[in-house]
């Protein structure tokens, strides 16, 4: 969910700039980074936001650069006519002189420099465009990071259902290995075993360690988190979900697993699974 984008409004009283940047969150947390903006738009203005990048932490940023017309600022004529009237009585004159006119522009109240809000109503149809287009601009960059994103993704999916063939592979020398450790144990020990009763209880033991329900849930779940993917315009919440159903899984095979080839397959498929959980924050 990072992106960056930027729109420009050039209104007449000179250029706004408006950009915006994004990074990953669960919700679209907005934050305005100006006063610029009226307070009367500001609502509309988050939820065209909110509308269009769904969720994300957000920052806004607003920046005005003013034209030189409106960046210079208008003699109080009325001030001047003022002091001029006094000290040319106080100087029992008819007029001032220019050295004193020119003294009288420098004093501080004679420039108005008093700006009219840089975002109107006439002007607000050219920002809300600027607004659009920085939007604009952010999704674009999502998307070229998401197709990237997708890749990654999926590769990884792939590679935890490659690694769960592989166990599924070990998992017969498992079986067979628990039978001959017990016989091994019960032989040591010189215990003669009731063949009938050693394997009814061989049976029990052997369910306790079967992994059949986890494998077929653990793919159906990528399956589902692949569907998720391929179908949902904003599946990421979903997706986390879909991540927590398959680390349930493949923990469940580690524990049973009483192999050492399938824990090492296991501890892969978490790391792959952790990565997928790191890149599923920048899934919308």
């Amino acid at each position: 969910m990072t992106g960056y984008g930027k729109g420009e409004a050039f209104l007449p009283s000179g250029k706004l700039t408006i950009e915006i940047r994004t990074l990953n969150g669960k919700n679209a947390d907005i934050s305005i980074k100006s006063s610029l903006l009226p307070k009367d738009r500001e609502l509309e203005a988050r939820q065209t936001i909110a509308d269009s990048l769904v969720r994300g932490t957000i920052d806004v940023y607003l920046s005005f650069e003013a034209s030189e017309a409106a960046s210079t600022g208008t003699i109080n004529a009325l001030a001047v006519k003022s002091y001029c009237e006094q000290i040319a009585k106080i100087q029992g004159r008819a007029e001032v002189s220019d050295e004193i006119l020119a003294a009288v522009l420098r004093m501080p109240d004679i420039l108005d420099n008093k700006k009219a809000d840089v975002v109107d109503e006439g002007s607000w149809p050219l920002v809300a465009k600027a607004l659009h287009e920085a939007l604009e601009a952010v999704n674009a960059y999502r998307d070229k990071e998401g197709r990237a994103l997708y890749s990654d993704i999926s590769s990884r999916i792939s590679k935890i259902l490659e690694l769960e063939n592989e166990v599924e592979s070990h998992e017969a020398e498992r079986l067979e290995a628990a039978r001959a450790s017990i016989l091994k144990a019960a032989a040591d020990a010189s215990i003669k075993l009731d063949p009938e009763r050693f394997e009814q209880e061989m049976v029990f033991y052997l369910q306790k360690l079967d992994i059949n329900e986890e494998k077929v849930r653990l793919r159906q779940h990528c399956k589902y988190f692949m569907e998720t993917l391929d179908s949902e315009p904003c599946p990421g919440r979903k997706l986390g979900f879909i991540i927590q159903e398959m680390g349930r899984e493949i923990n469940t095979t580690g524990s049973k697993a009483n192999n050492s080839a399938i824990q090492k397959s296991v501890v892969k498929m978490k790391d792959e699974l952790e990565k997928i959980r790191e890149q599923s924050m920048n899934v919308l």
